[in-house]
Parts: structure tokens; sequence; C-alpha cells
């Protein structure tokens, strides 16, 4: 795949565009907000250039299947060649499923990997050529090839795995981030930590490239997403945060067990309770590491040495970790996320069912959620009565 990357290569969308297609469908939401200008710069840019046009701006947070439907009949009907994905990982997920859908055969719930026990999905296996342009510095899905979608009969939220699914190219320009909230800027952050930090502490042990390389991406992010905060137009925080985001989970940071079971945890109060998928993990991380140290207490040790830079000087390693978790905790604090279920209004009463959510779609046949050690379902109970 292509990528550009960097402060104004939106200029470019045109001419990347066309050595795609001629018939282009640009996917986006449904409320466009701040994005509104934005849309009808790169809408003009495409039509200047010759390309015929067709907005399907139709996608909610956390994209539907039944809008992904939409959207794939809407691509049908106009005979499109080439989609466009503008937006964050909802309008850029939707717009690779809908890319994808558009030459599959059957129900396109089939696509999705909705039962990890129990394997039967079809994953799709040819794709429109898709273009994604990122808005959040969060996601990554314009570098890597899956996509999450959601099923509201169902209370489901899962994946698409395909490599048909990586975009052609993406162009990764940090301008576009200027305009967003910073609730969001804050919740893209902790999305963009959780993507290595769940795997660096429950997946491979002896990997050290990796275990650096996640650093590196926590340390990027907790760098720069205060200055972000402070001074909005700081282009040079905002690249970094973006290219922490694309590189966090496009795999390079993956040791080959890339198990992320808060993600697990997390898409079940999206699904069931919408809370913000990046919200949802700023809740769930410090319980997790909270709960969980103990197992794999040498990992917690580095993370709370090298990311959260806690002195280790006179400290037993259960105190440096300790202190790793509530610097952590006083990180996102000071970002302004959530950082308890109460605050997304879930009562002790919804645990049960949270809790049962997670094992339907993402438990596997030996009753556990994968990842190293393995997790239990009273395991993940536990989890969220520290998260309450």
């Amino acid at each position: 795949m292509r990528i550009l990357f960097g402060a104004g290569e939106l200029k470019n969308v045109a001419v990347e565009a066309k050595k795609l297609g001629s018939r282009a469908c640009v996917v986006s939401y449904k409320e466009l907000a701040f994005l509104q200008p934005l849309m009808d710069k790169i809408e003009g840019m495409l039509r200047q250039d010759g390309m015929e046009v067709f907005p399907f701006y139709e996608v909610e947070q956390n994209p539907e299947i039944k809008t992904v439907k939409r959207g794939v009949e809407f691509c049908r009907s106009n005979q499109v060649n080439l989609v466009i994905g503008v937006g964050g990982g909802s309008a850029m997920d939707a717009a690779k499923a809908i890319a994808a859908g558009i030459h599959y055969e059957g129900d396109l719930w089939n696509m999705v990997f909705s039962r990890h026990d129990n394997v039967q999905a079809v994953p799709p296996t040819t794709s429109l050529p898709t273009l994604m342009i990122p808005t959040l510095p969060a996601t990554g899905s314009e570098m890597n090839n899956w996509a999450v979608v959601s099923n509201c009969e169902l209370k489901e939220k899962s994946y698409i795995w395909s490599p048909c699914l990586y975009p052609k190219t993406s162009i990764i320009d940090p301008e576009l981030t200027l305009t967003l909230p910073p609730l969001q800027t804050a919740c893209a952050a902790a999305d963009t930590i959780s993507h290595v930090l769940e795997i660096y502490l429950n997946g491979e042990e002896d990997s050290d490239v990796q275990h650096y390389f996640q650093e590196g991406v926590m340390r990027t992010v907790i760098d720069n997403v205060g200055k972000v905060l402070d001074n909005p137009a700081d282009i040079s925080a905002r690249a970094h945060l973006q290219w922490a985001a694309t590189c966090g989970i496009n795999g390079w940071a993956s040791p080959g067990d890339a198990w992320t079971p808060i993600h697990q945890v997390g898409h079940v109060l999206t699904s069931r309770h919408r809370v913000q998928h990046g919200a949802s993990l700023a809740i769930l991380m410090p319980a997790w590491m909270q709960y969980m140290y103990s197992r794999r207490p040498a990992q917690y040790f580095r993370f709370a040495r090298n990311v959260m830079q806690v002195s280790v000087e006179g400290k037993t390693q259960e105190e440096v970790i300790l202190e790793g978790i509530a610097h952590f905790r006083a990180f996102l604090s000071d970002i302004k996320v959530p950082l308890t279920l109460r605050e997304e209004n879930i009562t002790e009463n919804d645990l049960q069912a949270i809790v049962d959510g997670v094992v339907k779609v993402s438990f596997g046949s030996d009753g556990m959620l994968k990842c190293n050690p393995p997790v239990s379902r009273e395991d993940i109970m536990e989890v969220l009565k520290l998260a309450f």
C-alpha cells in the first residue's frame, strides 16, 4: 500500500484517487459537524479533476452492519469503482466493509468473526480499491487489514479480517485533526496507547524489539497529547500523535500473538451501553492493570520504569509497579477521559450482562479469553468491579 504522510498532503487526494478509479463513493458520518468543510473540499477537488463523486454520509459511531448493507447497495446502484473513507475509525472501517461487501455473496454479517469459540465467518476475498483519509489519530485503520462493525440487533461488535481490506492508498495529514474537540483527542490517545499496551502486557514475553517499539508509541502519545490539548494548533505534536496511532496497530508492534483482551471487554461496553470506544479503554486499562499485575510482574515493572518513568531506586518491585499504575491513571485523569463505569451510567446490575457478552463473542472453546496468561469470566468480573 501507499502512504502519504505530512501536513498538507490532502492536496494530492485527486491525483491519488484517479490512480485507483473514476467513480468514487466517499464514505463519512451521518452527522458531519466540524467535518463538513473538509468534505466539501474533498468533493470539490475530486470533481475538479474529472472524477464522479457519490457521497455516502450515513455512518454512525461504531458502524452498524445495516449501514454497511445500505452502503453496498448505494455503491452497486451507482457502479462505483473506488471507495474513499474520511473520518475516524468508524468511517474508515465502514468504507472497508462496504468496499469488500460489493462482491460478497450472502449475508454481510457472515464476514464478521463474531464468535471466537466457533469461527464460522467467511471473510471477503476481494474488495474495491480503497483510499483512506483519517481525521482522528486513533484506530490506525488507514494501514491495516481489518474493520470493526456492530450489530445492534444482536448487541455485538466484532471484526472482519482479510488481506483484501488493506487500503491501496492512505493520505495521513495531521492538519485534518486540527478541529478535533478535546475529548475526542484525549479518547483517541487512550485508544492508541491501548493498541500497544494490551499486547505489551498480555502477549509474547521474549520480544524485545516489539516491546521497545510499543514503549516508544506509548511515550510518544504521553509526551504529545498534553501539548495538543494545551495548544490545539501545535501541528508538530499532532503529527507525532497521528504517526503513533498509525504505527501502533499496523502490525509493526505485534510479535505474532497480538491478543487485545481489554478491547474485547470494551467492545461490549460499546455494543450494550454505547460507551465511546476510546473512553471504554480509558476506563478499563487501569482496572485491568491493578487486577492483573501479579501475573506478569516483570512486564509491569518494565512498564513503570520505561513508560511511566518511575524511579526504581530503593523500592521493591511491587512498589514500582503500583506507582507506575498510579502514574498512568493520573495521566488519564489529566487528559480528562472517563475513568469509571459510573461516569457512563453503568450500574452494578449491568456487570453480569457485560461479562456474558464478552464470553459470548470473545471467549474460546476452552472457556477462556485468549491472552498471556488466559483470562476467565471471573477475572473479567473482578476487572469490571475495579472499574466501577
